[in-house]
Parts: C-alpha cells; structure tokens; sequence
C-alpha cells in the first residue's frame, strides 16, 4: 500500500476468506451422469438437440484462465487479472519503460490487491484504493482516479521513474514506490509477475494464452479500439465485420497480440491473429494460420 513519501503506514491486516465447501457435486455429477445415459439410450429427442446438450455442458466445464509459460513453467491468472496485468504491462511499454518495469508493477498490484481493482481499504489505510492501494489522503489522486486502472498505473510508473529501480531488487524496487509495512512481500510475486509481464510486453511470443467460453453476447469493436488507444497511445481501425486491425509489426506486435488475448473476457473477442498464428477462446493455444502481414487482427463474437 503507497503512502506519501515522508510517512509510513502501519501494518496492515487483511483477513484471508474461509474456503466453502461445494456441498452439491454429487448431485450435479449425477445429473450429468444421468443425461449422458439418456443420450445414449435416444431418450432425449432429436440428434440436433442432443448435440446441443453436449456443446453446452462442455461450455459449462470450461474454467475460464490466463497462463502464461515461461521455462516450462505455466503460471495461470484469472481473466479479470490478465486484463489488469495487460494494462500495468501497456502503460510501462507507453511511458518507454522496459520488461523489467512491468515486472516489478504487476508483482506490486498482485501484492496489494491480487491485481483486482477493488474500491476498499483496510485499517492502516481506509481510504486505500485500485490495483496499487493507492490513497487519496497521501496525494496520489482522487479516489475517481486511482479507481481508474489506466491512472493508477500511471501514476505508478510516475515514482518508479524517479529512481534506478534496475540496479534494485524488485520487492526493494516496489517497497520504494509503496512504503508498505511489508517491504520484503513482493518479492514473493517475482517469477510470476515475470511471466506475464513476458509476453504482455512482447518479449515471448505466443506464450500467453486464455482459455473462455464462447461470448454470449456481441463484443463492441469500437469499444476495444477506444480502450486500446486509452492504454497505449495507438491507433486502431474498426473494420465493418467487428474487426479491429491495428498496424505494427516486430516485439510490438507481440505485445499488442498478447495484450488483445488479455483482454479477450472483457471485450468478448473471439479471435486474435498475427504472424502467422491465430489465438481462438479454445485451450490450443496459438496455432498456424493465414494471417495479414504487417497487422494483428482481433475478431470480436457477433461478427
């Protein structure tokens, strides 16, 4: 949690939520068990129908995730996580800031908030909000603005810039931006923060993958290419099939594939292309495809 640069916060105290037990597995397994059995004996009318039943308790055993892998290693993070991780990612790539400074900013938001935007604070700092714990009381935004995960990064970015944070150790790096009562907690997010913010910057190609269901309603390209300029400064072109094609090529490609993937659950794409792979909400991966030279396309759903 960040506090003014010439004060320091008291300990905080977070309490972890007891785990709930899922008490109605059983039935549910039934359940399934019994419809496949009635599939199989024709008792459920109509081949298109049954077909149907099988797409959708297929849809309902996905587990929507992010991985990202990194020397063999695959580390997973939520969808909403991903997104917040790619918008840390994108503001360090805008403001000129090497991988190393995405690191060190995801491994911050995972310490504060588990990279959740969350509006509330704790005892040692009530009026703490956003991805970084930022409070409004120590001048480092209004509320509204440390809310808005494009802000809190920023702003971010703004104190890590103002000292050698490469020549430091990550968790002493994030400590002096912070302030937190725990200055030695965030090196426990290290490898992980590395992983993601990896690909989300460009530097591992096809490394970074979500897994979705199929949107359920129609993604919004004009939405997409307004929170993608939001976030790094480009330009994008809303196609008339719901498509949204952004022009780079290189490492920079790769971020923007990768950040578009990210961001897929929020924006309900369906697809992402680039040099010669195209990502879908299956658990493939990115897999070889025709793509356009010079340009990442991303389909939204409804197109």
């Amino acid at each position: 949690m960040p506090i003014d640069p010439h004060h320091r916060v008291l300990a905080m105290g977070t309490a972890e939520g007891r785990q709930r037990h899922h008490r109605h597995r059983r039935p549910r397994r039934v359940g399934r068990t019994l419809l496949a059995i009635l599939l199989a004996m024709g008792l459920v009318g109509g081949g298109l129908y049954a077909a149907i039943h099988v797409i959708g308790l297929n849809q309902v055993t996905v587990t929507p995730k992010c991985t990202a892998l990194v020397g063999g290693t695959l580390h997973t993070l939520s969808p909403d996580q991903a997104a917040n991780a790619a918008v840390i990612a994108a503001t360090a790539t805008r403001r000129g800031q090497p991988t190393r400074a995405a690191t060190i900013g995801i491994a911050t938001a995972m310490q504060e908030s588990k990279l959740t935007n969350i509006d509330y604070g704790d005892n040692a700092g009530p009026d703490s909000r956003g991805l970084f714990q930022q409070r409004p009381s120590m001048g480092w935004g209004t509320q509204e603005q440390v809310m808005d995960a494009h802000y809190a990064a920023d702003r971010f970015f703004q104190e890590l810039e103002t000292f050698d944070y490469g020549s430091m150790a990550l968790t002493d790096a994030a400590q002096k931006v912070q302030r937190s009562a725990y200055p030695q907690a965030y090196a426990k997010h290290e490898e992980k923060a590395a992983a993601f913010a990896s690909p989300l910057t460009g530097a591992s190609p096809s490394t970074l993958n979500c897994t979705l269901r199929q949107s359920d309603k129609p993604g919004s390209a004009k939405a997409l290419a307004a929170d993608f300029t939001a976030t790094t400064g480009q330009q994008a072109e809303v196609l008339e099939d719901n498509r949204v094609r952004i022009k780079v090529s290189g490492k920079a490609g790769w971020a923007v594939a990768q950040w578009a993937v990210a961001t897929a659950a929020q924006h309900g794409s369906e697809s992402v292309s680039y040099a010669g792979l195209v990502w879908n909400r299956s658990d493939a991966g990115w897999v070889p495809a025709a793509t356009t030279d010079g340009y990442v396309v991303i389909t939204l759903g409804g197109a």
